[in-house]
């Protein structure tokens, strides 16, 4: 296992029931799946590069990649790993992060306006992953 994503999971797992938050990082204030991801990582001990402001619609999924790619993180096909991050498509143009757990997925769901735990569902398994590379940036 990948210590450094099994840090930013249970990190992510950490705040469960945090406001969610359009572009928010802070998971004391709130955040969305992008701040999620990026406090997950900052609190497991690697800051990560920010992307600049986005929308919650209307991102290209290669916006989003690039997004990840200039953070550190380089796409894999690799079975899972505890603390990948799943690009998942969602109606409407919407492109959703989420950290990838031993059972499901940690992300801020909009509709709840929390961040929650999910188990695996079988779009998830199949959507595109990330993993930030162990080296220091």
């Amino acid at each position: 296992m990948d210590e450094l994503g099994a840090r930013a999971f249970a990190a992510a797992r950490a705040m469960v029931g945090a406001r969610f938050v359009p572009q928010g990082r802070d998971p004391r204030t709130g955040v969305d799946c992008v701040g999620l991801v990026w406090a997950a990582y900052a609190e497991a001990g690697r800051m990560l590069v920010a992307p600049a402001a986005y929308p919650l619609r209307g991102w290209s999924g290669g916006r989003v990649a690039a997004g990840l790619t200039a953070a550190g993180f380089g796409e894999t096909a690799d079975a899972a790993r505890v603390g990948d991050v799943t690009l998942i498509a969602l109606p409407a143009r919407q492109f959703h992060l989420a950290l990838i757990g031993p059972a499901g997925i940690v992300h801020a769901h909009a509709g709840l306006r929390r961040v929650v735990e999910a188990p695996f569902d079988p779009a998830v398994l199949r959507a595109r992953r990330w993993r930030l590379s162990v080296r220091e940036k």
